[in-house]
């Protein structure tokens, strides 16, 4: 019988380097039993090689070779997950301030973060960079595993010295939700289970937490929009127009504008998959037949109101990690939106965010792994909404057009926290 309550969560692992981050998520893994017998061997194998006698947990999620070898995490790792009432996809994101990007793709779409935090040293500057990373990107709710308790005795006081530096950075970057769990990854306490080890703590488990959390946050209700990515011809004459739904859902007469044309129409028609439907709900890839020809082509946008701004300049706050800095009238870049890719200008770097107070400081340019604000013009017009009411028309990356690699993750608008 398919369970009414199994929702989907998506959730980022992030964290410094040697927290402990990888090794958290391979305990859930293994002790919800979610590995197959030849994975475990793989993991076993790996640790042999490395001369490790146990079962090194954070193989179950680092599983490129070079990782393996160098017992870091590198690049994304997405591991999937199930229990009675939900289904996870986690995201173990590398701590490393080299592979900051990495970390900010795993975060695009994430829930909620899970923060892995060393009780001996507290809160690293790049955990703090993370946090703001995923504030910017509009995670609004966070867990933190309060890690290697074992190692401090499972003292309480060191506990809550590491639960005071959190709770202070998360009211200043805008969470709603956050809630720390005193574990011990090695060993297994409060992952799964509640521990007798930490008796002065009564809240959930990590998993027990996890499945209690609110799923799809990421998704907005601000209009529903449709960057179109295909044209489709259908056989019997006409066309529909092929996209991934975000915002809220369309419906089947739904009154509709196309941009940037500012053209209105109806939907006439939904289908997906071939088949009809009378809504095109939020993560859907469907195609809409409306009910007045129009010459709309890929780029464009259906959406519905309250209707996002056409414009080919805006204020946007911009991740920087291209090897060399963003300055003004520096690198030829391209825009990519949504479906539209175009040229852009930086006309001014406006600021840099310190990840330590969080103030914005006057700058000239933005080195790698930095975080300003920046005023763009681009080629052509773009149909945006600020990344605060919709993180999908909201978000764009920046392409060196010379290398063709992505150097910068950027977010329409400001920061709820600044």
């Amino acid at each position: 019988m398919k369970l009414a309550t199994k929702d989907l969560l998506r959730l980022a692992t992030i964290g410094s380097v040697d927290d402990g981050k990888s090794t958290l998520i391979g305990r859930l893994l293994v002790d919800t039993r979610q590995l197959f017998d030849d994975q475990l061997d793989a993991v076993a194998a790996a640790s042999e090689k490395r001369g490790i006698g146990d079962l090194d947990l954070s193989f179950v999620t680092d599983g490129l070779r070079a990782e393996r070898e160098q017992g870091i995490t590198i690049d994304v790792a997405y591991r999937y997950a199930t229990t009675p009432t939900r289904k996870f996809i986690i995201a173990d994101c590398p701590g490393h301030v080299q592979y900051t990007r990495n970390m900010a793709t795993g975060a695009s779409t994430a829930d909620l973060v899970l923060v892995a935090l060393d009780v001996a040293s507290g809160l690293k500057e790049q955990t703090r960079r993370h946090l703001c990373i995923a504030a910017l990107l509009g995670v609004r709710s966070v867990i933190v595993a309060v890690n290697k308790m074992d190692t401090v005795a499972w003292s309480e006081l060191a506990f809550q010295r590491v639960i005071d530096q959190i709770e202070t950075l998360s009211r200043e970057l805008g969470f709603t939700s956050m809630l720390a769990i005193p574990v011990s990854a090695l060993l297994g306490d409060n992952v799964v289970v509640n521990s007798t080890n930490t008796p002065w703590y009564v809240g959930p488990s990590l998993l027990e937490a996890l499945e209690a959390s609110e799923a799809g946050s990421w998704v907005t209700a601000q209009g529903a929009r449709l960057p179109i990515q295909w044209v489709l011809r259908q056989s019997g004459g006409g066309r529909t127009y092929a996209g991934m739904v975000s915002g809220e859902a369309f419906h089947v007469g739904d009154r509709v504008t196309l941009l940037p044309a500012n053209i209105e129409t109806t939907v006439k028609a939904i289908n997906f998959g071939g088949e009809p439907r009378l809504e095109a709900t939020v993560g859907l890839a469907a195609d809409l037949d409306l009910a007045d020809e129009t010459d709309a082509g890929r780029g464009d946008l259906i959406a519905t109101a309250p209707l996002p701004t056409v414009t080919k300049e805006f204020e946007a706050t911009i991740c920087w990690f291209g090897e060399k800095p963003l300055s003004v009238n520096g690198q030829r870049l391209r825009l990519k939106h949504t479906t539209r890719s175009t040229p852009v200008r930086i006309d001014a770097i406006k600021g840099l965010i310190d990840i330590g107070s969080l103030a914005i400081n006057d700058a000239s340019s933005l080195a790698t792994n930095e975080i300003g604000l920046a005023t763009l013009t681009t080629a052509d017009a773009l149909v945006v909404d600020d990344y605060r009411e919709d993180r999908v028309t909201g978000s764009f990356v920046l392409i060196d057009e010379v290398s063709n690699a992505t150097v910068a993750a950027g977010m329409v608008g400001h920061a709820s926290f600044l």
